[in-house]
């Protein structure tokens, strides 16, 4: 049990360390016209996916933070490996040390099936919703992902921060609330990935909506449905979508778009595909980019 001087102490240093910080150190405009130097608590909250009177009573000494929050939070404050030791030990809680995941790659099967979905679209996603490849129909139905930077190719972020993607699906709202539930289910389950606490706090800075729908409970992940696009080229796709998880890494998904044969989606999706081969004029890597 953590005593009332260890959060205490928890959060004096929580407010060392906010003040130590300026806000264009974490990616916020600064506006000017601060009274004291740092980040403010709303700053630091919004930042870590909590809420400001959550942050508060932290630093007031009345919480024990969990894992996943301390976590959020040595992210956030740009804590070196002992000044998270520290935060941890104040807090009462045990650092959770993951090793260093190697960058994912699609398995060779996925690819091989991409290869194959000519009339199909097709994308692999992995463990934080990162897109890992796709097929030329995919990228003619969402978005040409080979002009997004690889380390900004992910699912969420696109969705969130790409115009285009709010016009493309019909209720986009539904949407990204499924897909912020799905990047919930993942957080919990990697409490200490640097890189998907970065991705959650930069979404939340920029996009209101996303730091309410983190903050409640949201909506059950979905695996399967159906989808309404609103396609600048093809009009109108109601499309089912489908994901089959790899069985030798779980944490890789192929996730795929088809419509019922003799209806008019089936041979909107049908037109895309026959343009897409058109302009392509020749053979694409198993990423969906010309060779």
């Amino acid at each position: 049990m953590t005593s009332d001087a260890h959060l205490n102490e928890l959060g004096q240093f929580l407010k060392v360390q906010r003040a130590e910080l300026s806000p264009r150190t974490v990616g916020l405009p600064d506006t000017g016209g601060r009274r004291v130097p740092g980040l403010r608590r709303e700053e630091v909250a919004q930042l870590a996916a909590i809420s400001t009177d959550y942050y508060t009573r932290l630093e007031q000494g009345r919480l024990q933070p969990s894992a996943s929050v301390l976590a959020a939070l040595a992210q956030v404050l740009r804590l070196d490996d002992h000044q998270r030791d520290h935060l941890f030990e104040l807090a009462g809680r045990q650092r959770m040390r993951h090793r260093r995941q190697a960058a994912q790659k699609a398995q060779p099967q996925l690819r091989r099936l991409l290869d194959d979905l000519a009339g199909t679209p097709g994308v692999v996603i992995g463990r934080r919703m990162d897109i890992l490849a796709w097929n030329p129909l995919a990228a003619a139905l969402l978005t040409d992902f080979a002009k997004v930077p690889e380390g900004k190719r992910n699912c969420v972020r696109i969705l969130f921060t790409d115009p285009s993607m709010r016009t493309l699906y019909a209720d986009w709202r539904a949407v990204a609330r499924g897909c912020v539930s799905h990047l919930r289910m993942t957080a919990a389950k990697y409490p200490d990935d640097p890189r998907l606490t970065s991705l959650v706090g930069e979404l939340s800075v920029q996009d209101r909506d996303f730091g309410q729908w983190w903050g409640s409970r949201g909506v059950p992940s979905r695996r399967l449905g159906v989808k309404r696009l609103l396609h600048p080229v093809v009009g109108e796709l109601i499309l089912d979508w489908d994901t089959f998880t790899c069985s030798s890494d779980p944490d890789q998904e192929l996730v795929v778009w088809s419509a019922e044969p003799g209806t008019p989606s089936y041979d909107g999706l049908r037109a895309l595909a026959s343009q897409t081969s058109d302009c392509l004029g020749g053979p694409a890597d198993r990423s969906g980019r010309l060779v």
